[in-house]
């Protein structure tokens, strides 16, 4: 397809203000940054409560081959991967997919979903969660649980709060099974990080 040649009118592309809500805008360096042991981290942009709850975004890194997310779905929002760089393994309702620089991955609420690094792969991203939910706290609290400070069944009363519904099951053994991950559970009787 070509260009579009025809000019915008003045409310052509635009959305109304919301009142009270003003811009935001978050310098580099100024996003908290919550690491991972596998040497990246989550660097948190921007929670619902600061967009009048339009949406929530961070910036992921993930250490080559490391996982990002278990099996969970968002029972209210949509949420938005756009795969700054590297490579990363998608597993979307019941199969896996992957996706490279560049591309973008949109998951509808109520879609199992888990992400990582693809193996012998780093991965870099954006996630934006519509609408926003406040989940500073969520990702802070995966830092304390990855770096052993914390349990994962801790976290498991603040489903709600968060929007993020962990799966068991099929989906669970789906993933780890994808990932090679079944052997870490046989050989280790631990069940991989979130």
């Amino acid at each position: 397809m070509g260009a579009v040649d025809r000019q915008q009118t003045d409310n052509e592309m635009t959305a109304p203000a919301t009142p009270g809500v003003p811009a935001l805008i978050v310098p580099p360096g100024a996003a908290e940054h919550v690491p991972l042991p596998h040497g990246g981290g989550f660097d948190l942009l921007a929670d619902a409560s600061a967009t009048g709850g339009a949406l929530g975004a961070n910036r992921l890194t993930l250490g080559e081959g490391a996982d990002g997310a278990r099996p969970h779905h968002h029972a209210r929002s949509t949420e938005l991967f756009y795969v700054l760089d590297g490579v990363v393994e998608f597993f979307l309702g019941s199969g896996m997919t992957t996706v490279a620089r560049g591309g973008l991955v949109v998951i509808p609420p109520g879609m199992p979903h888990a992400f990582g690094a693809a193996p012998g792969a780093t991965a870099d991203l954006l996630a934006v969660l519509t609408p926003g939910v406040d989940r500073f706290g969520y990702f802070r609290a995966l830092g304390r649980i990855q770096h052993g400070l914390d349990t994962f069944e801790g976290l498991l009363p603040e489903q709600d709060r968060y929007d993020v519904h962990f799966l068991g099951g099929a989906a669970a053994a789906d993933w780890e099974s994808a990932r090679g991950r079944a052997t870490i559970r046989a050989t280790t009787g631990r069940a991989p990080s979130p």
